[in-house]
């Protein structure tokens, strides 16, 4: 009999023992009861006992998703590489678990998805010179779905834009005449500016003979 209850005991403390589990101040735990969601679980200790409950952790701490280049054609039928970074985090950690299978690849995909059809929407100009204000729009375009899934979009950041060798070719090519032409505007100005005090000289020599005589004096 003692042997009986002392066997009872011990497997009562290892089953108490092995349902202890820690959650760490930077998780959640989502727990379910017969495949049931019954709740979350705070940082600490907490009892999830064996067969009939089970959880899954969650990390709620920010996450950089490093986005590969991405093609994409803009407004204007220019063919581009765009690459950004997306930062996240979980702000429902039941919804990150329950309403998505894999809430780092959907975020990843819906980063992918709503870089190409912004880009889409603007035109190679807008592109290069708004950054800032094209990356604030895929933020809060992908807040919208993210929301749904318990996320939180933090921010987006425009990494690198490419364009082909073509394009930069031409690019260049009408840097280099406007540069050209605002030398030649710079230039005229000046020639024009020559001229009027050409023009001031004559009429005062013709005005004045004795600035005239003076001036062969000097010379």
């Amino acid at each position: 009999m003692e042997s009986a209850l002392l066997f009872l005991l011990f497997a009562i403390v290892g089953l108490v023992v092995a349902s202890i589990k820690q959650i760490n101040q930077y998780e959640r735990g989502i727990k379910f009861f017969l495949g049931k969601y019954s709740g979350i679980m705070q940082p600490g200790w907490n009892l999830v006992f064996p067969v009939i409950e089970s959880y899954q952790k969650v990390d709620i701490r920010t996450k950089a998703v490093d986005v590969p280049q991405q093609e994409a054609i803009t407004k204007d039928n220019v063919s581009t590489k765009i690459s950004a970074v997306i930062y996240y985090k979980v702000q429902d950690a039941a919804k990150a678990i329950l309403e998505v299978e894999n809430f780092y690849f959907a975020i990843d995909q819906l980063a992918q998805t709503t870089m190409r059809n912004i880009v889409g929407e603007v035109e190679l100009n807008e592109l290069l010179l708004n950054r800032d204000k094209i990356a604030q729009r895929i933020r809060d375009i992908m807040e919208q779905t993210a929301t749904s899934w318990g996320l939180e979009v933090l921010a987006v950041e425009l990494k690198d834009i490419i364009l082909p060798e073509s394009m930069i070719r031409t690019m260049a090519k009408r840097a280099e005449a406007e540069r050209e032409r605002q030398a030649t505007i710079i230039n005229s100005e000046a020639e024009v500016v020559a001229a009027k005090n050409l023009a001031q000289a004559a009429t005062m020599m013709s005005t004045s003979p004795g600035a005239l005589h003076l001036r062969t004096l000097n010379s």
